[in-house]
């Protein structure tokens, strides 16, 4: 199951505020969630941002993945977190890239070589 990290809509009618929930990614958004991660209240001025640091780092260590404007809310309070996986992650798909055109490269090399053996 694919676990996200996102908003869900609490309060009442124009007087919203949300809580920062793990939920499987099916889920409804003010549905069934795992875990309260935090919560964000928008009406005040400033905007008051709670978040449970310790859970959030543990969700997005074990694969879950951030949803639109809890990823800026993270970004905000938890500098550097999100970027440095996702650099991560980048230097994973070069990495992959880098062989994957490499052995395209061998092979081409090597049926263009049988090809002219053969005839």
């Amino acid at each position: 199951m694919a676990v996200s990290l996102r908003l869900s809509r609490y309060g009442k009618t124009k007087k919203a505020y949300y809580r920062i929930i793990a939920t499987e990614k099916q889920n409804k958004r003010d549905g069934n969630f795992i875990e309260i991660v935090g919560t964000f209240n928008p009406m005040i001025e400033p905007p008051v941002i709670t978040l449970k640091e310790d859970r959030i780092k543990y969700w997005i260590s074990v694969g879950a993945q951030v949803q639109g404007a809890t990823r800026d809310i993270i970004r905000k309070k938890i500098p550097g977190l999100i970027e440095n996986r996702e650099e991560h992650q980048l230097a994973k798909v070069k990495i992959a890239r880098k062989k994957r055109k490499e052995r395209i490269a061998a092979t081409s090399k090597s049926g263009a070589k049988t090809t002219k053996k053969k005839k």
